[in-house]
């Protein structure tokens, strides 16, 4: 489907171009693009790696392990059909614990084996049990605490004046994202078009052997013993001294103005500082050595970083000359009207129908809005919140399902597809709500 996009827009670019006499503009735009692409990469370069380091001390401090345990009640409820003891739950739980805490490199294995042991709890070989199905849903809809590093980067490269601010509108929009692929999966299940019916020649399970998984160790951090008088000691000093200096803050922000905007400003100063902190004094009170974990975390962004030049670079090419022809003007007007009248601009449809299809390329298309219209207009705004609001559907139904050797999804795309779209309208009412 992504070969069919990317190659639509070149082909499309150049014969809109040769009819409406704009073929120049398109040439030019292919070297401005491939160009800024490069650029973008080498800007955004540099808060990767300072916040994967982050995360990294906080991972290193055991802050996984204390989000997997508490999941753990949640979980046994969503899974009643897997034993609680199964390697399928345990795996499921990292799976879900590496999401949260924004960790998709770990979170890819773990959900891989999750889907392999789930499929060896399955009586129908090749099709999808019902707790397969609901582990996609909640996957794909891509729930996580953490600000997007990613699109925080593009948008301070891009010259934001708050590249922060999407955080919470992002948080809320995956929070609709799941809500809805959930409550369509209930909706769904006991229908009975999507009854489970036995395939022929259906595949064998893949075997977990087969698949690269890491200890659970690496992702979660060794388990961690009290912490040491002198090190609480010391947290509570820097905890005293962050409040004091929040409350002082607050209160001469409140002697200048209402309480409503001394509270949005105290958030968009304070927030990422204090999360910065948060992530510091969880791998302190871990007894981690804070600066050799955030070094190795800052090689994995780097290593990121490297990985999305290629699909970056041919993505925003591809929409630079889709857009000099004119083509996406064209574009725009015709779908505009429709989806103006629920508050979603036409400018950011290219990057919603493709999010589900491709993550990197959802993520070049946001890139190119940014630099065209704006990292805090409105319509950059909803690009950079809506690229956070779920995760690629596609991708993760071919590659978790395979791992299972699983051919009948039943509804797990309906349910998928039902939370991308809450996803898009979550974000759209969340950047409403926050930018106006």
């Amino acid at each position: 489907m992504l070969n069919a996009i990317w190659l639509g827009l070149m082909l499309g670019a150049v014969l809109y171009a040769a009819f409406a006499g704009n073929m120049q503009a398109v040439t030019n735009q292919i070297f401005e693009s491939a160009a800024s692409g490069v650029t973008l990469v080498i800007e955004l370069t540099g808060i990767m790696i300072f916040m994967l380091g982050l995360m990294r001390v906080a991972q290193d401090g055991g802050a996984m392990r204390w989000i997997a345990l508490r999941l753990a009640p949640v979980m046994r409820r969503l899974f009643p059909e897997v034993p609680a003891d199964h390697p399928a739950m345990s795996a499921m739980l990292m799976n879900f614990t590496s999401n949260i805490f924004g960790l998709g490199n770990a979170a890819t294995p773990f959900g891989l084996k999750a889907m392999a042991e789930l499929g060896r709890l399955n009586p129908v070989r090749g099709v999808a049990s019902n707790p397969m199905i609901l582990f996609l849903a909640i996957n794909t809809s891509a729930i996580t605490l953490m600000p997007p590093n990613g699109t925080i980067a593009v948008r301070a490269a891009a010259g934001s004046a708050d590249p922060f601010a999407i955080w919470l509108p992002t948080l809320i929009a995956t929070l609709c994202s799941t809500a809805a692929a959930v409550a369509a999966f209930y909706l769904l299940r006991d229908r009975k078009r999507y009854a489970v019916r036995p395939l022929e020649d259906a595949p064998e399970n893949a075997p977990v052997d087969a698949l690269d998984l890491p200890a659970e160790t690496d992702v979660l951090g060794a388990a961690k013993g009290p912490v040491e008088p002198w090190r609480k000691l010391v947290l509570a000093a820097v905890l005293l001294a962050l409040a004091v200096g929040l409350a002082l803050g607050f209160a001469d922000l409140l002697s200048r103005g209402n309480a409503t905007d001394a509270t949005r400003t105290m958030l968009q100063a304070w927030l990422f500082p204090l999360l910065v902190s948060a992530l510091l004094l969880i791998g302190f009170a871990g007894r981690v050595r804070v600066y050799e974990s955030a070094i190795a975390g800052a090689r994995e962004g780097l290593s990121v970083v490297v990985r999305i030049i290629p699909y970056l670079v041919l993505i925003l090419v591809a929409v630079g000359m889709f857009r000099a022809s004119g083509a996406l003007d064209l574009l725009i007007r015709i779908v505009d009207p429709v989806t103006s009248l629920i508050g979603i601009p036409g400018e950011v449809l290219p990057m919603a129908l493709l999010r589900p299809l491709s993550g990197s390329g959802a993520f070049a298309v946001m890139s190119e809005i940014l630099t065209e219209y704006g990292p805090d207009s409105f319509v950059g705004l909803l690009a950079s919140t809506l690229q956070g609001s779920t995760e690629t559907t596609f991708y993760v139904l071919t590659l978790y399902a395979g791992a299972a050797g699983v051919r009948d999804v039943r509804f797990a795309l309906i349910a998928c597809l039902c939370g991308d779209f809450a996803g898009l309208l979550g974000a759209t009412a969340a950047c409403h709500l926050f930018f106006g």
